[in-house]
């Protein structure tokens, strides 16, 4: 991703509904630039789909939770497939440490959570799960300051 690419993503954060026309007059570029661009950067993953930026709160999933997944270590990897079925379970890292997986979960409630986890154990795979609830989001995931400081190099 260079300056430019920053910018126009800058550009959309700032007014998502604008036309493309709009965009590349306001940013001084053609149409056709800013279209190449942003199918480039759809097709490199750089651009995420748009459910990304609803919040589960409003599918009335506003309990957030991290659960520290332990695999067998003798057995296949198996277990990140089938733990990706579960609706619940928003984003999935693999990790270093004491546990294999992280896990960012939303659920309806404590009890919610607490099935889930209980069937995050029946996972083939599955040694142990720790939980930690969020009390309060401090700040949610941003990408404007890094874009930001994209746009200004060079």
């Amino acid at each position: 991703m260079d300056q430019l690419d920053a910018r126009i993503l800058l550009a959309l954060d700032d007014d998502p509904d604008a036309t493309s026309l709009a965009l590349a007059r306001r940013l001084g570029i053609a149409r056709n630039t800013l279209q190449a661009r942003l199918q480039r950067l759809a097709a490199s993953g750089a651009v995420r789909e748009f459910s990304r930026r609803v919040d589960p709160a409003a599918l009335g999933r506003g309990l957030v939770a991290f659960v520290s997944i332990e695999l067998s270590q003798t057995t296949g990897r198996r277990a990140p497939a089938a733990l990706r079925a579960y609706p619940e379970v928003v984003e999935m890292h693999s990790t270093t440490g004491q546990s294999d997986l992280l896990l960012k979960v939303v659920a309806r409630d404590p009890a919610d959570l607490h099935r889930l986890t209980g069937e995050f154990l029946t996972v083939p795979e599955v040694v142990r799960t720790s939980t930690t609830i969020s009390l309060q989001e401090e700040m949610p995931l941003r990408l404007r300051a890094l874009l930001e400081a994209v746009a200004g190099e060079g």
